[in-house]
């Protein structure tokens, strides 16, 4: 995007400032999202998970075997250790007491197993339905969304907020569900074993929680301070190793390794934090727990000896309260991930919510057949979203008939770019109207007017596909017949034939694979097969070798016959032959004419030119 396209990190958006969560429309101010305290936005993940009843069903009933299981296992000890070891204990009572036990563990494996398969599944089922739904929404907003919000932000968003919500869905739910079940069936099975002491160790579980919930938090916040320095690595390793010829060219290999380590260093000791933190919850925890498990069983062993309780009783009930106190302290930590859910979920939907500003009108006009190319602004004014304050066309008139190849050409920030993104109705001009064969395009489809017009960016644009569905990205439909004639007028053809496996041939990330001559051939072979009848061609040479730009210029010539054609460039040698010149300057027109008749006027036009071919000569 050139430079009169404002981007995220323009000086209207200093870097001290808090990044809002979601840009606000236009117009709008937008505001820091605060941290989620409430679990409503969690409404939008437990709807998506609705929509699969049979596997909840499932995962309902494995929860409520395992729990019965995990409360049946301390009953079966009773009763082993009441019927088998005391004298004169029948050895098929004894057997029959560790088969009830050997079954219960296996019903409780088995149980386990399918808790795990379905709720899993419904966790991963889940994420992929909100991604899908949320890339869905993504492709329906206009450019203007993603000059206001970074694309790595939202990219963030679609993989470590999912990741959470993964988590949400396919564990802590579960884990909260398994441990109240299991909770409050521990505390009526304590109550039948032994009322006095289920009072006591009632007494004594808000004691133990209690650190654990201290220690959560102040875990939970380094946490999440660890992860910021995780992420701080990544980003420097990113930026880094992108720039890598940068730092070798400038020697500056040992200044960056020191940057580096001492972003590491900044990790390992906000990681040295929480490593402690969590070494004096541990002490804590386990004094409390296995000093009230002593407790329990002293006065156990008290009421044993006096004859109130059997030795088998007792040993249910320190089991059963190890299970219960154990179920109480994961529901204290549930709470904290539902919370980060929720915030994950929070920014998820707001993507989700996003409105298109671009959108087609209630009754669409249709543009009329067959199409002939014709474009009209009258008295248009524009200013970005995320600029309002500065202007990037004002009172802008314009008429071009079909098959006509204007040249736009003027200073960086004139409005050259914005013409183009105005065209293809990215965006919607605040005052004046455009029009495409006497059609506003306010008035028709998006889609409808992008059909008709075939862009050839400055940098062709691939993507990490093979070459086939690089070439026929707009018209799908093209047969490889017309893949090859269009590569064949593009000058494309013979290093196309060259690649190892030819059309199917994998280009890599951005096109990795080819030179920028070749990519820059590519593009110009997809606009080809697009057919289109206007054409946008936005300083398509501007970053080529000779050699280069010259095949590309003979296959643009190809590409422009019987087209309307708008031309950007900044090298005028390339647009003498145009049928009609537009000097920009400041988002106003201040010259037209042909190359000859605007040289002789003198004006902005020949001034530029002559410092150009000035520069050329030498």
């Amino acid at each position: 995007m050139h430079g009169d396209t404002p981007t995220r990190d323009h000086s209207d958006s200093p870097d001290d400032a808090p990044e809002p969560a979601l840009a606000a429309p236009a117009g709008e101010a937008a505001e820091p999202a605060p941290k989620s305290r409430s679990l409503a936005p969690l409404r939008m993940v437990f709807g998506t998970a609705l929509q699969y009843p049979r596997e909840i069903t499932f995962a309902l009933i494995a929860l409520v075997i395992t729990s019965a299981a995990t409360l049946a296992i301390p009953y079966r000890f009773k009763v082993i250790i009441d019927k088998a070891f005391t004298g004169g204990a029948d050895p098929v009572q004894i057997g029959h007491a560790f088969q009830y036990l050997l079954m219960i563990v296996a019903i409780l494996g088995l149980g386990t197993a399918m808790r795990f398969y379905f709720v899993s599944w419904i966790g991963e089922r889940v994420v992929a339905d909100i991604r899908l739904r949320v890339q869905e929404n993504l492709l329906r907003l206009s450019p203007g969304f993603y000059e206001v919000n970074s694309p790595k932000e939202i990219s963030s968003r679609m993989t470590s907020d999912t990741a959470i919500i993964e988590n949400v869905v396919g564990t802590t739910v579960s884990v909260a569900l398994r441990n109240t079940l299991t909770g409050i069936g521990g505390i009526g099975f304590l109550v039948y074993l032994a009322p006095q002491l289920t009072l006591g160790l009632l007494i004594g579980i808000p004691l133990i929680i209690l650190p654990i919930v201290f220690f959560g938090r102040k875990i939970r916040a380094v946490s999440r301070t660890s992860q910021d320095r995780i992420a701080d690595v990544g980003a420097y390793v990113t930026e880094v190793l992108s720039a890598m010829k940068i730092v070798q060219s400038f020697g500056q290999e040992r200044r960056e390794n020191q940057r580096f380590a001492s972003v590491v260093e900044g990790t390992f000791e906000t990681a040295k934090r929480r490593i402690l933190l969590r070494a004096a919850m541990t002490t804590v925890v386990i004094m409390l727990v296995f000093g009230g498990v002593v407790l329990v069983m002293w006065r156990g062993a008290l009421a044993v000896a006096a004859g109130e309780i059997s030795g088998g009783t007792i040993a249910a009930f320190v089991l059963t309260g190890g299970l219960v106190a154990g179920a109480l302290g994961a529901l204290t930590e549930v709470y904290g991930d539902l919370l980060r859910g929720a915030g994950a979920a929070s920014r998820l939907a707001e993507l989700l919510e996003a409105k298109p500003e671009i959108a087609p009108p209630a009754r669409p006009e249709r543009l009329p057949e067959p199409a002939r190319g014709s474009l009209s602004f009258r008295n248009v004014t524009f200013r970005y979203p995320a600029r309002p304050e500065v202007a990037a066309l004002k009172d802008f008139t314009l008429e071009i008939e079909p098959g006509e190849t204007v040249a736009i050409v003027g200073p960086s920030g004139a409005g050259k770019s914005t013409i183009f993104q105005l065209v293809e109705r990215f965006y919607d001009p605040q005052g004046g109207t455009i029009r495409l064969d006497g059609v506003p395009l306010t008035s028709a489809d998006p889609a409808d007017i992008r059909s008709r017009i075939a862009l050839v960016p400055q940098v062709g644009v691939l993507f990490s596909a093979n070459a086939r569905d690089n070439l026929r990205y707009g018209k799908w439909d093209a047969s490889d017949e017309d893949i090859w004639q269009a590569a064949r007028a593009a000058n494309a053809e013979s290093f196309l034939r060259r690649l190892p496996d030819g059309l199917d041939t994998y280009l890599g990330e951005g096109g990795t694979q080819l030179s920028g001559g070749q990519q820059q051939r590519v593009a110009i072979a997809r606009a080809l097969l697009r057919d289109a009848p206007i054409l946008l061609l936005d300083e398509a040479t501007s970053a080529l070798d000779a050699e280069s730009e010259q095949l590309v210029q003979q296959a643009l010539e190809g590409l422009m016959k019987d087209r309307t054609t708008l031309v950007i460039a900044h090298r005028l040698a390339t647009v003498r032959a145009a049928d009609r010149i537009v000097v920009l300057d400041e988002g106003r027109i201040v010259e037209q004419g042909t190359h000859d008749a605007l040289t002789k006027a003198g004006g902005l036009y020949a001034r530029l030119a002559r410092l150009q071919f000035a520069a050329d000569a030498a």
